[in-house]
């Protein structure tokens, strides 16, 4: 319908006096105003030296010669807007196809094109904490909505398994083990690192020893460190395998700085013949100053390569894997953006084709009352810690229903992830966010658990129609359509939104946005009666909003629950 229009108001446009028209088309925020509007008129009126006003009704004048079938009428309207008001009918068509089409909203335009989505990126030997989290939430929405626009995604996760931060692990399990700690997983890891993080920072000696630690990982030249070394990657990396698992995540690759990561020192050393890197002090540096960035080490002093070199080489190996890959996308916390200018502006020199396809993707933090967390300090908050509370908090408001252990373990486990996928994706990407849990958990709009409680209470209709026998058919249609016909109608234009900008906050607010009208209808409107002539519509109306609905929770990695 937006194409139809476009192309109808260009053509107009034209006959106007208008050359090479570029058109836009916009919902009016009062849906009594028509269903489509057009602001052409206001971008036109000082070029042609013309009212805005004058213009509109010039342009709507040509329009309304040669009207499409769909369209029941075009006006202008305040300063210079022309309106479209679309016929019933072509939402009542919408609605039958709509409510037999489980994959509504997608599309096949770019199935050809490959992309690879870089996120989570957690390091082993430390606690997979909240700030993963968010980047997990924002990668696999992400993902998603790649996906639905017909494209191969090639999910990927790079991970710190070498480095300054697995040295202060290794150091600090030394110390818990001769203490007479036992191993116990990952939250024995996440111990030793704040003690080797902290003594780093505080003892001389110390800090000499986890550099000497360093050395070793990179050069598996001792025994004991090999053995703790081994042992601390695999915990952690079966850890993180039953938080995917739980997160609904699955990577096609997984990428490491210990492998691919040591690919790039190569590409660093030949381009420090070429002029790309200088030396300076013994180490190898790009020098950022004199593009109007940071100036940044890449190969130590002491010939171990930094975080800037390993990337080189994880993203040499991502288009060397996948040599046809369209595009490169990288999701990190805004910490990070600055890193990200040098080293897009490093692969601008070493290889272009990376440079030109990579796009890296920043988020905020997630904050609560006691401020930032910070693995380094300690004070950080695991995931599993946040998810287990507010699991409790689900059972709580939930504690009277009557479920079997395991449905409710279910339930709880949704509910609490819905509570906290919804947080993270409600926003624009790139803000801080403020998570307030019980707000979260609100059944009552602006949630996660409120969007699944409208889906499921839309199932049960379908459910009970069907026991009684009422078709969700389109027969006898309403004397007038309503808002959330309108409003389903638009999810592919919302998905489209979201896909092209990187944005799930589009398909948040929409869909909070059709839940709510979803409830209206089903309050002023008995939708199970068998007595009724326009109850198989209403039921039609109700199967066409779980299909938008199950389709754009799918889009936020939300699962819906049988019950609630």
């Amino acid at each position: 319908m937006i194409d139809k229009i476009k192309e109808k108001i260009e053509v107009a446009a034209i006959k106007s006096g208008i050359e090479k028209p570029i058109v836009y088309i916009e919902h009016p925020d009062d849906i009594s105003h028509g269903d489509f509007s057009t602001n052409i008129a206001l971008i036109y009126a000082k070029e042609k030296k013309e009212n805005p006003k004058s213009l509109a009704e010039k342009i709507c004048k040509e329009l309304n010669k040669d009207l499409p079938d769909d369209i029941e009428s075009i006006n202008t309207a305040g300063p210079g807007f022309i309106n479209f008001k679309i016929k019933d009918k072509y939402f009542f068509d919408q609605i039958e196809l709509i409510k037999e089409n489980k994959n509504f909203g997608k599309n096949e335009k770019a199935k050809r094109e490959k992309v690879m989505v870089e996120y989570t990126d957690p390091n082993p030997f430390k606690v997979f904490h909240i700030g993963h989290f968010m980047s997990n939430a924002i990668g696999e929405s992400i993902s998603r909505l790649i996906e639905f626009s017909g494209r191969d995604v090639k999910r990927a996760n790079w991970q710190g398994d070498v480095g300054p931060h697995v040295a202060k692990a290794i150091f600090g399990a030394k110390i818990l083990l001769k203490e007479g700690s036992k191993f116990a997983g990952i939250e024995f890891w996440g111990e030793a690192y704040k003690i080797g993080a902290s003594r780093y920072e505080e003892d001389i000696s110390a800090k000499k020893e986890i550099d000497e630690i360093n050395k070793k990982i990179y050069e598996r030249n001792d025994i004991e460190i090999n053995n703790l070394y081994d042992k601390g990657r695999k915990e952690s990396l079966e850890s993180f395998e039953r938080i995917y698992k739980k997160l609904g995540t699955k990577f096609d690759h997984y990428f490491f700085e210990g492998i691919e990561g040591r690919k790039g020192e190569l590409v660093v050393k030949d381009f420090l013949k070429k002029g790309i890197f200088e030396e300076s002090e013994g180490a190898i540096i790009f020098p950022g100053e004199k593009y109007g960035l940071h100036t940044r080490v890449f190969i130590t002093s002491k010939g171990l390569p930094t975080y800037e070199t390993k990337e080189i080489g994880l993203n040499k190996e991502k288009f060397k894997i996948y040599p046809d890959l369209a595009r490169s996308i990288i999701i990190t916390a805004n910490e990070q953006s600055d890193y990200f200018n040098v080293l897009l502006k490093v692969f601008s020199f070493i290889d272009k084709n990376i440079s030109e396809k990579t796009k890296h993707i920043s988020h905020g933090m997630m904050r609560f009352a006691s401020g930032k967390m910070s693995s380094r300090t300690g004070n950080v908050i695991s995931l599993e810690d946040m998810m287990s509370r507010t699991e409790d908090l689900v059972a709580s408001k939930m504690k009277d229903r009557n479920f079997e252990k395991e449905e409710m373990n279910e339930i709880k486990s949704n509910v609490a992830l819905a509570a906290m996928k919804y947080a993270v994706l409600r926003q624009a990407i790139g803000g801080d966010i403020i998570y307030d849990e019980e707000k979260s958990l609100s059944f009552e709009g602006d949630s996660g658990p409120y969007l699944q409680y409208a889906c499921v209470r839309a199932n049960t209709v379908l459910t009970k129609a069907k026991e009684i026998g009422i078709k969700n058919e389109i027969k006898e249609t309403p004397d007038k359509i309503s808002n959330l016909e309108k409003m389903l109608v638009r999810f592919p234009e919302i998905v489209n939104k979201a896909n092209v900008e990187y944005a799930p906050h589009h398909v948040v607010t929409y869909l909070t946005l059709l839940a709510s009208l979803f409830n209206s209808y089903y309050a002023e409107n008995q939708i199970i009666d068998i007595k009724n002539p326009l109850s198989p519509y209403r039921v039609a109306t109700t199967a066409a909003f779980t299909n938008v609905m199950k389709n754009g929770l799918w889009l936020l990695g939300i699962k819906v629950p049988e019950r609630m």
